[in-house]
């Protein structure tokens, strides 16, 4: 009878181990479903030596899938998103695109979207350091007895600067240090920091670029003398705002103008509330070349300079992002 019982009821017995062993299969896949996520990972660059992007995102975010145990694995570490520029040509706004891939396998990732960034030309230059300083009232500077020198072994005297970075910011640059203070008599300055300045003004070094640009000198030490006498003092000849800008489709990629520093003398209390000249506004409504002004130095009342006239150059160049106006 026992071996009735077995030998009839087997195929029940069958059944019942295939339906757990589905049910174990079922609950096992239940836990370890394929699972899709994102990652916000950073972002690789390859440059060329000659090339500088600017202002590139550092970072973007990966969409990657797989099994749920596999991809709990996935962190910063092993997922990884890079950018190939060795091919980029320069523009403002290039097309990019970005690989990802994952170090774990099993794992599927999607490339995320192409990038557009600027991209220049990367190239140094060499700017000498101009000495900005003011005379105290009943006092002179004098020009020829005033210096900036590198601090020992990094560079020449008078100290000249090294800036490896964007061409787009070079036009017209130049390195400034200040003389804290009036000036009395012959003085000495330690450590005085140095300001990169181009034709819009001071050179923001904190936008992101890849690679980060570079400056051999970032302080000097200035040497400066005052002789009694008729104050003055070295102030900056600055552009105004045009009275009209380049027509549509141009712009003004950079500004020069020569001398860059003039001396005044005169009352001691107009000289101290004198910081810049502003030089005339021109007229570039019909301009699409680089233009150039003689432009008349307009001196405050109580005040007189050693240079009455100046030079200014407009570098005026097709903007690749808008067309230019129809011709008449």
């Amino acid at each position: 009878m026992i071996r009735n019982f077995i030998t009839n009821e087997w195929r029940l017995k069958l059944l019942a181990l295939g339906l757990a062993v589905l049910m174990l299969g079922a609950l096992a896949f239940s836990q370890n479903q394929p699972t899709t996520k994102s990652l916000t990972v950073g972002l690789n660059y390859t440059v060329p030596p000659n090339i500088i992007l600017i202002n590139p995102p550092a970072k973007t975010i990966v969409t990657y899938s797989g099994l749920s145990d596999v991809i709990s694995h996935v962190d910063g570490s092993n997922l990884i998103a890079s950018v190939d520029a060795t091919r980029a040509l320069p523009g403002s706004a290039v097309k990019l695109n970005v690989t990802a891939k994952s170090l774990i396998s099993d794992v599927q990732v999607q490339n995320p979207a192409p990038i557009a960034v600027t991209v220049d030309t990367m190239q140094k230059v060499e700017v000498p350091v101009q000495v900005s300083a003011r005379a105290a009232p009943g006092w002179s500077i004098d020009p020829t007895k005033t210096l900036a020198t590198c601090p020992a072994g990094q560079g020449p005297n008078p100290c000249k600067v090294h800036f490896n970075g964007p061409v787009s910011w070079e036009n017209s640059l130049k390195a400034v240090t200040s003389v804290p203070g009036l000036v009395i008599g012959k003085n000495d300055y330690l450590n005085q920091p140095v300001q990169l300045q181009n034709g819009t003004g001071a050179l923001d070094l904190s936008v992101r670029t890849v690679p980060t640009p570079t400056i051999d000198v970032t302080a000097v030490d200035i040497h400066v003398e005052a002789v009694a006498g008729t104050t003055s003092a070295s102030i900056p000849l600055v552009d105004a705002q045009p009275s009209h800008g380049p027509p549509q489709g141009y712009r003004i990629t950079g500004v020069t103008i020569t001398p860059l520093l003039v001396t005044i003398s005169g009352d001691p209390s107009v000289l101290l509330r004198v910081r810049s000249i502003l030089l005339p506004a021109m007229d570039l409504g019909n301009r699409t070349a680089d233009a150039t002004f003689q432009v008349q130095i307009s001196y405050p009342n109580g005040v007189t300079g050693d240079v009455q006239t100046a030079t200014v150059k407009y570098s005026i160049s097709a903007n690749p992002n808008v067309s230019p106006s129809p011709g008449p």
